[in-house]
């Protein structure tokens, strides 16, 4: 990897990439080189994820230890064929990036966007959800660990109502449960229900589940942190990078996993760098492909 610009064609589209060699990730030595290989590869199962949604881009040009920034207005150097959707935001207009296609994706990439954050909702229907999400995050002394008794806990509950989900991953400390919906809703119906849920388990586990917000209450608890469910949040995407100090995936997980960990297995299994993330898609393929298709009704409670 050479340090001047080289200029690539994916699908068509010509590409100036630079710093190929620049390290994002110290203690790995991981490269800029490195992710946009692995976005470059792990492009088939990420963009069916990506495709159609607002993106919140999540930039750390100088490495994950050199600080970072959020950017939603599709930045003014992009490319024209990079698509973007204009999406009314707190009051105004933000041109939103969509990433539908490899060569989007690997723009993103040479930008440094090492944590890819779409939107709950398609553009097309910004105020409409196609998933509920529950971000399950522990508070120390609590682990994964406990964050896949909760996963658990969640998935019983809504089997109980008829209803599946799917668990990964953040990439970082944490886990996110989905529940697709892919059905007529809004955010009005289903952050409700996703504060409710988080308050009935709070309620039948009060002392492993926090459903409140203060973090003073989360000391060896479970936060889930039904918030998310907004049209201005996102949540970090299935099969992201994390801005560790590792270059981890946000991994979907089959729920004999989770189940294995919660059981009292080792938390460090549920840790996926890149390189594992991609052989884990290569030999199983995408447990999280459901979420994209599966249609979900919520119930009336």
């Amino acid at each position: 990897m050479a340090r001047e610009a080289v200029e690539v064609k994916v699908e068509g589209r010509r590409l100036r990439l630079s710093n190929l060699d620049k390290v994002l990730y110290p203690a790995t030595g991981f490269t800029k080189g490195q992710v946009i290989d692995y976005y470059t590869r792990v492009a088939p199962y990420v963009l069916p994820h990506l495709s159609g949604r607002p993106l919140t881009l999540k930039r750390y040009p100088n490495g994950v230890e050199g600080g970072h920034f959020y950017e939603k207005q599709r930045p003014s150097h992009a490319p024209e064929w990079v698509r973007s959707v204009p999406v009314v935001a707190g009051g105004r207009t933000i041109d939103f990036v969509v990433c539908d296609d490899l060569a989007t994706l690997v723009w993103l990439a040479n930008l440094a966007d090492l944590e890819l954050h779409p939107s709950l909702s398609l553009a097309e229907e910004v105020e409409r959800p196609t998933v509920v999400a529950f971000d399950l995050d522990p508070g120390p002394p609590a682990t994964i660990e406990q964050c896949c008794t909760v996963a658990l806990l969640l998935r019983d509950t809504l089997g109980q109502l008829g209803l599946e989900c799917f668990a990964k991953t953040s990439g970082s400390k944490g886990m996110q449960v989905y529940l697709p919906l892919n059905t007529e809703t809004t955010y009005d119906e289903t952050k409700p229900f996703a504060h409710g849920l988080a308050r009935l388990l709070e309620s039948r586990e009060e002392e492993l589940i926090v459903s409140v917000m203060r973090k003073s209450e989360r000391h060896g608890k479970v936060f889930i942190d039904w918030s998310q469910n907004d049209s201005h949040k996102t949540t970090v995407g299935v099969h992201s990078l994390r801005a560790r100090e590792h270059p981890t995936a946000s991994t979907p997980l089959r729920w004999g996993e989770v189940e294995e960990v919660a059981g009292g297995g080792d938390p460090e299994a549920l840790v996926y760098e890149s390189s594992q993330a991609l052989e884990r898609l290569e030999r199983h393929g995408d447990p999280f492909a459901p979420v994209l298709g599966l249609k979900q009704r919520l119930p009336d409670l």
